[in-house]
């Protein structure tokens, strides 16, 4: 069974950018928009050169991260809907190429398994143990 729901994955496939927040050893935060994708369970994303990054030294430091995929669906009614993902991260190399692996372990989301129009209900769920 997948971390995520069908209406989830859908949603995510179908977002262009998500918010990466990191914070340093010391709690100094920094939040970065990247594109990403969806890896199985994860959200892997990279960059052009991502070791010379705060994020990088953050997540070397300290690798916990907060991801945020959002949109507003309507204006009128006001229909904010998205995904928070609290996760470990980790930095892996593929093919030569340093990226992010953000595997969750809370999933909080917000009209996005549900489209009531309107100020949507979160649901939060934790994955694991």
């Amino acid at each position: 069974m997948s971390s995520f729901t069908d209406a989830e994955l859908a949603y995510l496939r179908s977002q262009p950018l998500m918010r990466f927040a990191s914070a340093s050893s010391t709690g100094r935060p920094d939040v970065a928009p990247v594109v990403f994708e969806v890896d199985g369970d994860d959200i892997v994303t990279a960059g052009f050169d991502i070791a010379h990054t705060v994020r990088f030294r953050n997540i070397q430091e300290n690798p916990r991260a907060t991801l945020v995929i959002d949109d507003l669906a309507a204006m009128d009614p006001w229909s904010p809907r998205g995904i928070k993902i609290i996760g470990s991260a980790l930095i892996e190399e593929v093919d030569g190429a340093l990226r992010f692996r953000i595997t969750p372990e809370v999933i909080i989301s917000w009209a996005v398994n549900e489209t009531t129009p309107g100020i949507p209900k979160m649901e939060r769920r934790t994955i694991g143990g």
